[in-house]
């Protein structure tokens, strides 16, 4: 299975921070476990639970003051935000985590982010049901974290030597009993708080917990409510305000995002609606905030564009459309080989149809739908025609992707109207070393013109076919691009005698006739020559006959709205038209052009009448023979439809487990 290119982000990132070396380890932390400073890892949850880490995502490390976030989440579903600010306030000290920051005449803490506001929290949980406070406070923890890998214990070694240092903590309960912040024993209280932060987590526990708070409270793998949403959006609040102590300020301004840090070196972001981020390093700043982690994080919103002022505004949604190339429709039937390699191979190449706005959710759904295609699908076409605007993440992942789906010998395609996300993705991929993303900008103009630049000759044929980066400007060409592309790749023999004139029976109107009714009708047929660029048929004129392509390529150029036209298809050699102008109109629907010098052999609509006087039932067989394709092309469009209809996106919001 290819890299996700978040799992290739992560890990190019991770290597690039660990030999930062500043900072300094917790020093009660430093007593309990020794811990490894060059340990270091992260994990990212979406939203529906999908999770990518990189470094040592799977090292335990205590969860210290981020137990703060879920005591407060429990108090406040058990108490509501008016109770529980009568005790506790919502304001920003500026204060270090351990000061004092009580109210002058209350002796109400700052905020439940504080050590004086985290051990007020605790004071206010009871137990219930039989269940004491600090299993209480450690299964809110527990269903937070469900879903990710392990499970989370209370370390008491780590806990041993909080108690044994716990001094001024043990001080601040004293003092908020004197103001009956507390209203019993301080001790017991001290103590769940103790062995609350001695919980032991990973970053992958850590991230999940985040991403529940990202998902309004729901764990994104169970589905099961941690928080009520109202509690949910309020201790997001303090997270934002509050979560980072004295240094919440400049916490705002680079990041941007709800966060808290424990001293044992986790870091826990929240994006609300996208994803949760955990990270660890173990040394810490002069604000008791792991360096590697900030680092890390800064890097992370910066490059993902997941900061609250910059990030792209959610929009309707994203992948509305996962199909196969055998069930899509270009309406019209091609000829006989090339549908029926299409039809053999075209589970090969998938299609994905995006619309809305491409932020990181979006992006990595649609990331990781690739990411997850069978080893045997060569092609990907990712038509961005209904996109609305994209950011930051949705260049680097798809940079990343480009250019690992190319250099696995895999072609993806994007059909755009305009050029603006591929010229984003070629600015990034200019400064980095590790990936490569050819422009494909010339050879979308020549497609444009109706030259798909393939390899015809017999010798070039034989060569080792490499991952292509290809760019249309509409649906039509990019199929036609994938489909001779299939042949290409699995039957090449096709494509060695597409120079050499087509006979009728390749036709697939013919292809439901017998040998002796094609020979008879193809004696009937003229063969008429058109150079490159000469209109052969005008939208608008009568049934003329049935065209049969015996070289060369036309283009079917549609009418749109006033004067403008567009392109519908092309057609090769071996293809018809002309008798799709026998619907209710009786009229031509498409004008139709040479690209190259074109040779073909026209049933003219004289001919048939003619057939229909002297041969009526090779005539019935013919009418027969051209329902029938017609109902091929509706059949085919109805396929497309039922795909569409069959997709279902909720499929990719279902919890996921890396």
């Amino acid at each position: 299975m290819m890299i996700s290119p978040l799992h290739r982000y992560l890990a190019d990132m991770i290597d690039s921070l660990r030999p930062m070396t500043a900072g300094t380890v917790n020093p009660v932390t430093e007593t309990a476990t020794q811990p490894d400073i060059q340990k270091f890892g992260i994990t990212l949850t979406t939203v529906n639970g999908q999770q990518y880490s990189s470094g040592d995502a799977d090292h335990k490390f205590a969860i210290q003051s981020i137990a703060k976030v879920f005591a407060y989440g429990l108090a406040l579903d058990d108490l509501g935000p008016t109770q529980v600010g009568k005790k506790i306030d919502v304001e920003p000290s500026g204060d270090p985590f351990n000061e004092i920051s009580l109210q002058r005449n209350t002796g109400r803490p700052a905020n439940p982010m504080i050590n004086a506001g985290a051990i007020a929290t605790v004071g206010l949980i009871k137990g219930r049901g039989g269940v004491d406070r600090i299993s209480r406070i450690s299964r809110t923890m527990d269903l937070a974290a469900d879903g990710s890998p392990g499970q989370l214990e209370i370390n008491r070694t780590v806990f041993h030597a909080e108690n044994i240092a716990g001094h001024r903590n043990r001080a601040l309960a004293w003092l908020l009993r004197s103001f009956e912040i507390i209203d019993s024993d301080p001790e017991p209280v001290v103590q769940d708080y103790f062995l609350e932060c001695s919980t032991d987590v990973t970053t992958e526990n850590l991230s999940m917990m985040a991403a529940t708070l990202a998902n309004k409270g729901i764990n994104p793998v169970t589905g099961r409510e941690v928080f009520t949403e109202e509690t949910t959006r309020q201790v997001l609040g303090v997270m934002m305000t509050c979560g980072m102590y004295d240094a919440a300020g400049n916490w705002m301004i680079d990041i941007g995002l709800p966060a808290k840090s424990g001293v044992d070196g986790g870091i826990m972001v929240v994006v609300p609606g996208q994803l949760g981020i955990g990270v660890y390093s173990a040394p810490l700043d002069q604000h008791g905030n792991s360096v590697r982690g900030a680092a890390a994080i800064r890097r992370v919103t910066r490059d993902l564009g997941l900061h609250y002022a910059e990030a792209s505004p959610l929009g309707g949604s994203t992948l509305r459309a996962h199909y196969s190339l055998a069930d899509a429709s270009l309406g019209v039937v091609r000829s006989t080989e090339l549908s029926r390699i299409t039809s053999q191979f075209g589970d090969r190449c998938q299609i994905l149809e995006v619309s809305g706005d491409l932020g990181f959710a979006e992006t990595e759904t649609m990331a990781r739908t690739i990411v997850e295609m069978d080893e045997d699908v060569t092609m990907v076409v990712i038509d961005f025609q209904g996109v609305d605007d994209f950011g930051r993440a949705a260049i680097l992942m798809l940079a990343s992707l480009t250019s690992g789906w190319r250099a696995s010998g895999k072609d993806i395609i994007f059909i755009d109207w305009g050029e603006t996300l591929v010229e984003h993705i070629l600015e990034f991929v200019k400064v980095r070393d590790d990936l490569e993303v050819p422009d494909p900008r010339d050879k979308a103009k020549a497609a444009s013109a109706g030259q798909l630049d393939f390899p015809w000759d017999s010798e070039t044929l034989t060569e080792d076919i490499t991952g292509e980066f290809r760019l249309f400007d509409n649906r039509s060409a990019a199929l036609e691009w994938a489909e001779l592309r299939l042949a290409q790749r699995y039957a090449r023999q096709i494509l060695q005698i597409d120079d050499a004139p087509r006979e009728p029976g390749t036709a697939p109107v013919f292809d439901f006739l017998d040998d002796h009714d094609v020979n008879v009708l193809a004696g009937y047929m003229e063969l008429r020559s058109y150079t490159a660029d000469t209109i052969i048929r005008r939208v608008g004129q009568p049934f003329g006959g049935i065209y049969f392509i015996r070289s060369g390529r036309v283009e079917l150029e549609a009418e749109g709205p006033g004067d403008s036209r567009y392109r519908h298809v092309y057609l090769s050699p071996g293809s018809t038209f002309g008798e799709f102008a026998l619907s209710y109109t009786g009229q031509q629907l498409t004008t139709i052009r040479a690209i190259d010098d074109v040779e073909v052999l026209v049933l003219s609509a004289q001919t048939i009448a003619h057939i229909e006087k002297i041969e009526p039932h090779l005539a019935i067989r013919l009418w027969t023979a051209i329902a029938r394709e017609a109902y091929t092309v509706l059949e085919q469009s109805s396929r497309e439809a039922g795909a569409r209809e069959d997709y279902d996106p909720e499929q990719y919001e279902e919890p996921r487990m890396r």
